[in-house]
């Protein structure tokens, strides 16, 4: 995944619902996308040298002129665009809630914002909306009818309660889709939060703690109870915490696939009825399922200890809060504002809340993603734009081929199991070949609360019916207004959203020059992921399977070695250094990326005789159209969260760190030895 993700996503389907409006600058819906260059001479800073801090040579002009908005943890290029897209998606929804002829899709996505965006009916109801789910969790006077309740709970009420479950690719069978148990239930956004015990760390659990306190006492308990029960939550939390892989585990999926039948399941955690869990999430008729997979058999034990030991007060008082937290930003404002002030202003250091049209515009592009990009692909996205993409892509891809053919430390063998699943990745660009159908979603334009339950529920159904079934290839895992990209290991495919492929990250008004560094660059990063510590794990046709010799392997390794203890060099902040066990896989990408789409580009150019535009020749116009695309600002709070959960390196990094490996660089700028842009020993994988 090329961008670095830095707004918050609690790990709920509820809190993934939108905050109340903030006071912030007036803005209006853009009634055409905005134009800004691919290589913007305005962000830059000559004062720099540029073999000096490429990255503050290209961005250090940007950055000071785009402070962070008061809404926002970070701002960036990719942050800005996705602002502008947010944006002009405003304006198709306010045209879709005020039209009196509509199409059915105009009609969900119209009411969903219109009830989204009345805020006054939102507050009138209070917390009315979470009244039945309460009374359900107070109702559970025993043990064994609390873990009962808990298949029904997952199924009806969204939230995080002890594990998640739903459906996935069988890692080993990518044509089969399975159920999945793994691990969940937490508040805070990492394992780490509860187990590090830094002076920071035990700050902010101490925060979370006041957290839950405002919550429950919100809801009608006395404040002693409440800090009593906030106690026995963070206890049980904390215990799956530890129980839980840390991020860098879970980038080997040899350490999140264990598959075994229902029985093992049963053995392993038996205070679950196991078989009566797995039948009230399944649509009703469905075959018995016969195995999963349990991506965390240890956690899953913490589970069974948790549910067996702790006292039955404490288990209800970690099930109110969930529920509560979880519906926390589709209900009144005091619990957005609570919500808002632990989350995104302690956590990130935001300190206004984004305006509600925002907020609501992000809730219909996660609830009907694919609705809403039909609208947004039609206005913005030619069959020219996508046919250039496509030859783009053809194009480094090639290049790829000649890298893996290239490579002194591939065997044959190995050679011709990559290149068979280079040849077969599929490029997925702009919008799926069909669209998503919503017909069974029923929306209403005054129940903003209900629309987040139905949404909710209908997505988990459209899951659990995939058992069974044969697995949809087409199936894309972002909506087509979204700027970023991804590469799907079992579906051995890369996905350009349209939102993606917009200046000033695609320009079509300029020359290929600053595009192939930009958005070629993008392309080779995703395609380089089918090849990385984690996709190398995966055979062509997306089944976790060596394919590698253990000569090779270990050449891979050493090579990746290379990036990690030079990443691992860099500090993010305070005393914070990159976490390049965690980076590693878009830290590879980002290098070996940039490469292909420079092989590409002068491909593209060959027999073409280009002069200098803007005081640059075509080499330098490349690198600097590569590196302004990750100009960036954070918040210091941002940065210490993302250095735990975010496994991208910082935009410097992700510049400096790539341009110090490629000698294609330095001879565009005429770098010497011993300039900070020129290392002695380069790391180079492909």
């Amino acid at each position: 995944m090329r961008a670095s993700l830095t707004a918050f996503a609690a790990a709920t389907l509820f809190a993934a619902a939108t905050f109340a409006a903030a006071q912030v600058p007036v803005q209006k819906p853009l009634e055409a996308m905005p134009y800004s260059p691919s290589l913007d001479l305005s962000s830059l800073d000559r004062s720099t040298d540029p073999c000096t801090d490429f990255y503050q040579f290209s961005c250090g002009g940007w950055k000071k002129n785009n402070p962070i908005p008061s809404d926002q943890a970070a701002w960036s290029v990719y942050a800005k665009l996705t602002n502008d897209n947010q944006q002009f998606l405003w304006g198709i929804l306010e045209a879709a809630a005020k039209a009196k002829d509509r199409t059915p899709t105009q009609q969900k996505i119209g009411d969903y914002f219109s009830a989204c965006m009345d805020t006054a009916a939102i507050d009138r109801r209070g917390i009315d909306p979470l009244k039945p789910a309460l009374a359900r969790v107070a109702a559970l006077k025993t043990r064994p009818a609390l873990i009962a309740a808990i298949a029904g709970i997952h199924h009806e009420i969204p939230g995080a309660y002890f594990f998640n479950s739903g459906t996935d690719q069988d890692a080993v069978d990518s044509n089969t889709i399975i159920a999945v148990v793994e691990a969940g239930g937490l508040g805070l956004p990492d394992r780490d939060y509860y187990v590090k015990t830094d002076a920071k760390s035990v700050t902010i659990r101490e925060q979370y703690a006041a957290y839950i306190v405002k919550l429950l006492t919100m809801i009608g308990e006395p404040e002693n109870q409440a800090k009593t029960d906030a106690a026995a939550i963070l206890k049980i939390e904390t215990a799956l915490a530890n129980a839980s892989l840390t991020r860098v585990e879970r980038r080997d999926p040899h350490k999140t696939y264990h598959k075994m039948s229902v029985a093992d399941l049963q053995a392993l955690t038996p205070a679950i009825q196991w078989p009566v869990y797995l039948s009230t999430q399944r649509p009703p008729g469905s075959a018995t399922l016969a195995s999963l997979n349990v991506a965390q058999p240890e956690f899953m034990k913490a589970v069974q200890t948790e549910l067996t030991t702790e006292p039955l007060p404490a288990l209800q008082a970690y099930l109110r809060f969930h529920v509560t937290t979880a519906a926390a930003p589709s209900i009144s404002h005091a619990f957005q504002q609570a919500q808002f002030d632990f989350f995104s202003t302690t956590l990130r250091g935001i300190p206004a809340m984004p305006p509600r049209w925002k907020q609501c515009t992000r809730q219909v592009d996660r609830s009907l993603g694919e609705a809403l990009g039909q609208e947004f692909v039609r206005l913005t996205f030619s069959t020219d734009m996508k046919a250039k993409t496509q030859l783009m892509t053809g194009q480094i891809e090639a290049a790829m081929q000649m890298e893996i053919e290239a490579l002194d430390w591939m065997s044959p063998d190995t050679k011709k199991e990559a290149l068979r699943k280079l040849h077969a990745i599929r490029n997925k660009i702009g919008y799926p070949d069909t669209w998503r159908d919503y017909s069974t979603l029923t929306i209403q334009p005054a129940d903003y609360f209900g629309n987040v339950l139905h949404a909710a529920s209908f997505q988990d159904a459209r899951e659990w019916n995939k058992l069974g079934k044969p697995v949809d290839r087409n199936e894309w895992g972002m909506t087509p207004p979204t700027v970023n990209a991804y590469f799907n290991p079992q579906m051995n495919d890369i996905n350009f959203p349209a939102g993606v492929l917009q200046p000033p990250l695609y320009d079509a008004k300029l020359d290929d020059a600053p595009n192939y560094g930009n958005t070629g660059a993008t392309i080779g990063h995703e395609l380089t992921h089918a090849f990385d510590d984690e996709g190398r794990q995966f055979d062509a046709d997306g089944n976790l399977k060596d394919w590698w010799t253990p000569a090779d392997a270990k050449g891979f390794e050493d090579r990746i070695n290379c990036v990690r203890d030079q990443y691992a060099n860099y500090v993010i902040v305070d005393d914070i250094h990159i976490n390049s066990k965690l980076t590693s896989g878009e830290d590879v990408a980002d290098i070996g990326g940039t490469l292909l789409a420079y092989i590409a580009w002068q491909k593209q150019i060959e027999n073409k005789r280009l002069m200098p535009v803007d005081g640059f020749n075509p080499d330098q116009r490349f690198f600097v159209g590569m590196a302004q695309w990750a100009c960036e600002n954070n918040r210091p709070e941002n940065l210490r969260v993302s250095a735990l959960t975010n496994p991208h390196s910082p935009g410097f990094a992700r510049i400096n760190g790539v341009v110090t490996n490629l000698p294609e660089f330095q001879q565009a700028f005429g770098c010497k030895v011993g300039q900070p842009m020129v290392k002695a020993k380069v790391c180079k994988v492909w």
